[in-house]
């Protein structure tokens, strides 16, 4: 077998065919050719050595194998928090026909200066709506209000019934140290409902505004987004009040592209895995 790195992610590029494949990237390149058979036999020994599932690991992983659907939840404090971060990886989990929902905290209330909450409720509403659309997920919103998140024994427990409906297999959140308060007690209230659920589910935090907002993330998964970069895009973009071009869209397709020059592809979301997430695979859950 010809030399192989470590394999640090799992990606999803689409065949000639509209099909989905596996892909193994590994951040070193060693030289010489590795065939698909031997690259596919390395990366099952490891992949049973490590047992660290991958955010996609849901794919198909076997020819003719079909994946069962998964429920996947983003949990984001914002309108356009969820879009920025991981918005690749929802439109690579649409294409693979798994059930999407974006909780949204808030309805990004304080968002647009000059506005009331109510008006700026219901236009930041709409271009959540219009951005799910674009990335074919289903929109809930948990009814906190942007600027005045609240974490007690109560918003624990109606977090916890809002998101155990959606019966999880995988959530993603934002990064429990981010500046944002709000973003901190998004990723707080999915994480209580995480431990409360016996870690039924497995938890990802993903980055937004790095180095403004996101702050000491060292990613521990990649996902390749690079064929899916237009359809991110449009998603950030229906959120028409924010600005998108001038504001939080460029700094977001520099993330991208550092991303993908860490591990090898064009443009890349960068993940962390919750250490302690059941290690029984997805989908495969004991």
């Amino acid at each position: 077998m010809s030399p192989f790195s470590i394999v640090l992610i799992l990606l999803i590029q689409p065949s000639k065919e509209g099909d989905n494949r596996l892909k193994h990237l590994s951040r070193e390149r060693t030289l010489g050719k590795i065939s698909r058979r031997e690259m596919l036999e390395a990366s099952s020994i490891l992949a049973a050595s490590l047992a660290a599932p991958n955010p996609l690991k849901a794919a198909q992983i076997h020819a003719g194998e079909k994946p069962r659907k998964l429920n996947i939840v983003i949990v984001g404090a914002h309108p356009d928090d969820p879009e920025s971060g991981c918005g690749g990886t929802i439109a690579l989990y649409s294409e693979q026909g798994h059930n999407v929902t974006i909780l949204y905290l808030t309805r990004g209330e304080a968002g647009i200066t000059g506005n009331s909450a109510h008006e700026t409720a219901a236009i930041r509403t709409a271009e959540s709506e219009k951005a799910c659309a674009i990335l074919r997920a289903q929109p809930i919103f948990a009814g906190q209000i942007d600027g005045d998140t609240k974490i007690d024994n109560s918003r624990y427990a109606d977090f916890k019934k809002l998101l155990a409906a959606q019966n999880p297999d995988i959530v993603f959140t934002h990064w429990p140290i981010d500046t944002h308060r709000d973003h901190r007690a998004a990723s707080l209230l999915a994480y209580d409902a995480w431990l409360d659920s016996g870690r039924k589910f497995d938890l990802y935090y993903f980055e937004v505004d790095v180095g403004e907002q996101t702050q000491n993330f060292h990613p521990t998964e990649y996902v390749d987004i690079s064929s899916v970069e237009s359809i991110k895009k449009s998603a950030c973009f229906a959120h028409v009040s924010q600005l998108p071009a001038t504001t939080f869209w460029p700094l977001h397709e520099r993330m991208m592209r550092f991303r993908g020059m860490e591990c090898g592809v064009e443009n890349a979301e960068a993940f962390v895995r919750e250490s302690q997430n059941r290690q029984t695979g997805v989908p495969a859950r004991g």
